[in-house]
């Protein structure tokens, strides 16, 4: 009995050695096809190719693709678990065709693939086709040796396969298994065909015709092929069973549950483990595909199957955490086929731990609190809206989640009451943010993340990707279109745009749509609505439209880098300076990188130095950047830093960098823990290199570092080797002696600076220069010695002052020294005479007539300046004037 691991490397190598390129599963979320919100089939990553958008090295492929349906118009959830074939996530694997083959080879293939490489009897299948499709009859009949009865014309759309209303469209052929007449059931196209006697197994799209607005359809010029069979399906019909839960795969995981809720795998809890089993496969797929738990979009759909599975777990009895639990069981079953599995396995179990540890302790008041409503109404009655909504608001219990506990209580939910309470809020949240101030055009964007939903972040893990125009906005209205020329805010439901958020800019990028193209130059967010603030330069964009967006790669990879290095920066300031710093505020651009931090003085070089060298060590470690969800509580229980003036959820992003030595770290080992939403590298050695340009004052009791990373850093570096050399060669000296020679010449500079200011007091006091010597005159009985000089500086004056009072032995002194255009006077006064003259007041008095205002000093000496020098005469007889009224 084949495994389906076998089963899935069969299919692969079969196809592999007629010239089929076997591709890896795209991610669950889909990056090309924005109407998705989970991958559902493979042909959804070759879509592009199908179109012509896209070119590949290759002209058939084969896959073992990874699928979900929990959401949107292909939801299976609810029949997960009492049903034999409904998954939430399933393997399809298939063959295409872009142009290369059509019918007469993928018949043939298909055939072969299930009768010799799976060894099906033939006598147990039959087919469909197109009511019209006379070709693919014929060839059925030919190759396969099928006679009519078991060709079944099929003239509903379930047998013609569509893309959208337009676009590339063509008829299908299905492969059926019949089990047999003990089973209930009819062939397709009966009316007992919803039994289970006839399965479907494969289905062959032929991609032959181009679909137009007005109906009309035309051949493709290159015919393509895609086609689908489960691996559920098929290693159910390989294995002998009519289940899916019963293959090897699906039974390994329904026992590990058994096993670890101590009950019976085919007991009365059977259903439970089905549902375990799936949901198990899906959440983990998801999460190491990068969707994390939150109450929007995808996120939000993954939350519901998660607490689907431990509401399961609770009803077998479990009482603490089950899920992360059996991880390791489906690590062992899927993880060589699907090794990102293996990768992100701490992730998984930790976010599964995580969430169920949360609903746990919500779960049983939760309950407690429906079965108190119940209790107060009639028997039979719905649950009012309101209570529904506070279970929804204050445990977190997702609607069809009551209403499942409901059902099996024979009630129902007053559906339009929960919704009419959730625009209550809504409309409250709405009044709140109207009132901050913050945007005059806050109405606008709630009422589309009302009526639209939050926009999807995709870009943690992407830089590409295609969503759909919600809305083309300007001035606070929305617009039918946007032209070539016009500025706009362009939102989509999905985007691997960043907006501004925690100190990291808002991303740039391009908007491209069948019509239009547009720059995007700014990313910010309002209400959980990204705004792509876009100038449109080709065409023409409307709302509806699909739409490819692609971040500026080069940007995006710098501001990664700072981003990173700040989280470095933070911890080795600590290390460096003490505990007491924390942040206060964060740049973090594609050109540098800022950081203010709580400090109370300057750093000195050394400080400064020990902080840049630590931050390359760990750059140099090249570790992974490593990222979990987490409670803010736990997140800060575990050490970590969180940014200043952010607002926290129930969930945060807990971003870990970093080997720290022992117990040296923020938990003992990593050395960086923040709680950050913000995009980051996959490695510290991505950072490059960190420089530090120096720290400032930003405010009273705060630092602002500056530093660049990168090539910037390296420019940086490239440009002071430069000028260093230039240096070198203007001294005539190696690099290395720059410092000596440097000091020599200050230390010259200084002396000759000083010899210099002394010939300038001895000519002064001599009268050289053209200036008659200064002498006294007698002013109220004081010897008043007053003079204008010319080149003299306002540093030299002082000197003077001393030199002129010990000639005189006692009197007053006034020096006006000419600075280019401007005046610098000094006053000074034996300290006999200060009881009688200040030299303060000879100041002010001069100083007022030099354009100037105030002046200062002490009684014997006192300086101020002014704008005129060439009112010397009178600031001198101002001076004078003070005298002679003493």
């Amino acid at each position: 009995m084949p495994s389906l691991n076998e089963i899935r490397s069969t299919f692969l190598n079969f196809f592999e050695r007629n010239g089929h390129e076997v591709v890896e599963s795209s991610p669950l979320v889909p990056r090309n096809d924005p109407t998705l919100m989970f991958a559902n089939s493979g042909m959804v990553q070759f879509k592009n190719l199908f179109t012509g958008v896209e070119h590949r090295d290759y002209t058939r492929a084969t896959t073992a693709q990874k699928c979900v349906r929990a959401g949107g118009k292909h939801n299976d959830l609810d029949n997960v678990g009492y049903t034999a074939r409904h998954h939430t996530f399933f393997e399809m694997l298939g063959n295409f065709s872009f142009g290369d083959y059509f019918k007469e080879e993928a018949i043939p293939f298909a055939w072969d693939v299930v009768t010799k490489e799976f060894g099906i009897n033939k006598d147990r299948l039959l087919v469909t086709v197109y009511h019209d499709d006379d070709e693919a009859a014929a060839i059925w009949k030919k190759y396969a040796g099928l006679p009519d009865e078991r060709i079944i014309r099929i003239a509903t759309d379930d047998n013609f396969w569509m893309m959208g209303p337009t676009g590339p469209c063509g008829p299908s052929s299905e492969i059926f298994y019949d089990h047999g007449d003990h089973i209930w059931g009819g062939p397709p196209g009966s009316p007992e065909e919803d039994g289970d006697r006839f399965i479907e197994i494969w289905n062959l799209v032929f991609m032959q015709f181009e679909q137009y607005e007005d109906g009309h359809r035309e051949n493709l010029p290159k015919p393509s092929i895609d086609t689908g069979m489960g691996l559920e399906r098929i290693g159910a019909l390989l294995q002998g069973k009519h289940d899916n839960y019963d293959t090897d795969l699906m039974r390994a995981l329904i026992e590990a549950s058994a096993h670890a809720t101590s009950t019976e795998p085919d007991g009365t809890g059977n259903v439970h483990h089905r549902v375990i089993a799936d949901h198990l496969r899906s959440t983990s797929f998801l999460i190491a595909d990068g969707v994390m738990p939150s109450n929007e979009g995808r996120g939000y759909v993954l939350r519901r199957i998660m607490r689907r599975a431990m509401r399961h777990a609770h009803l077998l009895g479990a009482q603490d955490p089950l899920m992360h639990r059996l991880v390791p069981s489906l690590v062992t079953q899927m993880g060589a086929a699907y090794p990102e599995l293996g990768r992100a396995q701490a992730l998984i179990e930790e976010t599964l731990k995580l969430e169920e540890t949360r609903f746990i302790q919500t779960l049983e008041r939760g309950l407690r609190l429906l079965d108190d409503e119940l209790a107060r109404l009639p028997e039979g009655a719905a649950l009012p809206g309101e209570a529904a909504f506070k279970l929804y608001d204050t445990y977190g219990f997702p609607l069809d989640l009551t209403q499942d506990a409901l059902r099996e209580k024979g009630r129902k939910v007053d559906v339009a009451g929960f919704d009419a309470a959730m625009e209550e809020q809504r409309a409250k949240a709405r009044a709140s943010w109207a009132g901050s101030g913050e945007t005059k055009d806050a109405a606008i964007w709630f009422d589309l993340a009302d009526k639209k939903g939050a926009t999807e972040f995709l870009g943690y893990d992407t830089e590409k990707a295609e969503g759909q125009i919600v809305a083309v906005v300007r001035d606070g209205a929305a617009l039918d279109a946007a032209d070539k020329g016009d500025s706009v805010q362009v939102v989509v439901n999905q985007t691997p745009f960043y907006a501004e958020s925690g100190g990291q800019v808002g991303d740039t990028g391009t908007l491209k749509t069948e019509t239009g193209r547009a720059r995007i130059t700014d990313t910010r967010k309002v209400a959980g609505v990204f705004l792509h603030f876009a100038e449109v330069t080709e065409g023409r964009i409307e709302p509806g439209q699909g739409a490819e967006l692609e971040v500026d790669h080069a940007r995006r990879a710098a501001i990664r880098a700072n981003h990173s290095a700040t989280h470095l920066l933070h911890e080795a300031l600590r290390g460096t300076l003490g505990e007491h710093v924390a942040q206060r505020g964060s740049l973090n651009a594609e050109d540098r990188l800022r950081f203010d931090f709580s400090h109370s003085k300057a750093l000195s070089e050394e400080e400064l130095a020990r902080v840049e060298a630590e931050v390359n060590g760990f750059i140099r470690q090249n570790t992974p950047v490593e990222t979990r969800i987490m409670t803010p509580d736990d997140a800060r229980a575990i050490g970590a830093q969180a940014l200043f003036g952010e607002k926290y959820g129930d969930e945060v992003r807990v971003v870990s960098m970093g080997r720290a030595p022992t117990g040296k770290g923020a938990d003992g080992n990593t050395w960086s823990i923040e709680l950050c939403g913000g995009t980051h590298v996959r490695q510290t050695g991505d950072i490059g290199l960190c420089v530090v340009l120096g720290d400032s004052a930003s405010s009273s009791g705060v630092r602002r570092i500056e530093a660049l990373t990168g090539e910037a850093a390296l420019r940086h570096l490239i440009g002071q080797q430069r000028s260093l050399g230039q240096v070198a060669e203007a001294l005539k000296a190696q690099p290395a002696e720059i410092v000596e020679r440097v000091r020599a010449l200050v230390d010259e500079r200084r002396a000759l600076q000083n010899e210099v200011a002394q010939l300038r007091r001895e000519l002064a006091m001599a009268g050289g220069g053209g200036q008659a010597a200064a002498e006294p005159e007698t002013v109220n009985g004081v010897k008043f010695l007053a003079q204008a000089l010319s080149g003299v500086s306002g540093k030299d004056l002082p000197a003077l002052i001393d030199e002129h009072k010990a000639r005189l032995g006692s009197g007053a002194v006034l020096l006006v020294a000419d600075a280019g255009g401007k005046a610098a006077v000094a006053a000074g006064v034996t300290d006999d005479l200060t009881g009688l003259v200040s030299a303060v007041d000879l100041v002010k008095a001069a100083v007022a007539q030099l354009g100037g205002k105030g002046g200062g000093g002490r009684p014997d000496m006192a300086q101020g300046g002014g704008k005129d020098a060439a009112n010397a005469e009178a600031a001198i007889a101002a001076a004078k004037s003070v005298i002679e009224g003493a």
